[in-house]
């Protein structure tokens, strides 16, 4: 998935050998560890043709081998989730300096390090978009609320699935904006197709969004989503009240950063297995009372942090030997 964003960006890519040691058996395990040694080769030559001033590293065990072979290196962590992985914890170790989204993650880390709260960096061409015209750009109506449902790049089927049962009556009452991802794409077409005129024109469908994500974001009143990092970033930056249904598969993450914003009144958090008979309540609950939408809004909105990726980028000039020696 990594490749091919970055591809899009025009960025140089260059994959190394990696595999999870946590949490995998007995017969994977050996295989894993011959895997995590040929990538701290594979990093050690790409640290010998590239020379790089800085590394920045932002979790997932693919940064292990990387870490390893370029140790010298000065390293600069960010913690995208509130939480650290085991693999963020273990890259710690490495880092002169981590970048944290929120003052929660200071209690993950040890007290020696140098912690920084930085936010989390978000693209500049997401605030690119004004209600008005990112509504405009969907065809959505003024008179009724935008409901933004979302599961990542390949969905979120529990979010989908109920979705989908409740669709007939959500459509009597708000419009939705729905980014299935490719896992049910078939499925949510079918469903679009099965719908009476007046309430497909208030169901907006799509596989996926890329420039145009700000504009969903921007038109919508109330997300629905996972809870993974770019929710601490994405969400404060719009202003968006949220219904965060964390990932019930990838230990506790996305429960912290809802649980997080659920506490400061900006989200409510819906366990993923009470999703087919609450979702569509909460919904209507939330849609249907305005000053509380607003309410949750405002407390989103004063969790942004709009200079994440320029404070992040500073950090890094700062370790690079040269900058250092240019400030001095």
């Amino acid at each position: 998935m990594e490749a091919a964003l970055v591809a899009r960006s025009g960025v140089s890519f260059t994959a190394i050998p990696a595999a999870g040691v946590h949490g995998v058996g007995l017969r994977a395990l050996p295989g894993n560890l011959v895997r995590l040694a040929r990538g701290t080769l594979a990093a050690r030559r790409i640290l010998a043709n590239f020379r790089p001033d800085v590394l920045l590293f932002t979790g997932g065990y693919v940064a292990a081998p990387m870490a390893l072979a370029g140790s010298s290196v000065p390293a600069l962590v960010f913690c995208p989730d509130i939480e650290p992985g085991l693999a963020l914890k273990f890259l710690g170790r490495f880092a002169h300096t981590i970048a944290v989204t929120t003052p929660a993650s200071k209690q993950y880390f040890p007290a020696k390090k140098t912690l920084v709260v930085t936010g989390y960096p978000l693209r500049p061409d997401l605030a690119g978009w004004e209600r008005a015209r990112a509504r405009a750009h969907f065809s959505l109506r003024d008179d009724l609320p935008v409901v933004l449902v979302t599961g990542g790049s390949k969905g979120a089927q529990t979010i989908n699935r109920a979705l989908q049962a409740a669709l007939p009556q959500l459509l009597a009452a708000v419009q939705v904006l729905h980014l299935s991802g490719s896992t049910d794409w078939a499925a949510v077409q079918s469903a679009r197709a099965g719908l009476p005129a007046h309430l497909a024109n208030r169901y907006h469908a799509y596989e996926f969004l890329y420039e145009e994500m700000g504009a969903a974001l921007a038109s919508a009143d109330l997300a629905v989503s996972r809870a993974g990092a770019s929710t601490l970033g994405e969400y404060p930056c719009f202003g968006l009240p949220a219904i965060l249904v964390p990932y019930p598969y990838a230990w506790r993450y996305q429960k912290v950063n809802a649980a997080y914003l659920q506490d400061h009144g900006a989200a409510r958090l819906l366990p993923d297995a009470e999703m087919p008979e609450k979702l569509l309540p909460l919904i209507l609950e939330l849609t249907g009372d305005p000053q509380k939408l607003a309410s949750m809004g405002q407390a989103m909105q004063a969790l942004a942090r709009p200079n994440a990726a320029a404070e992040i980028a500073d950090l890094v000039r700062r370790l690079a030997p040269r900058e250092k020696e240019r400030i001095q």
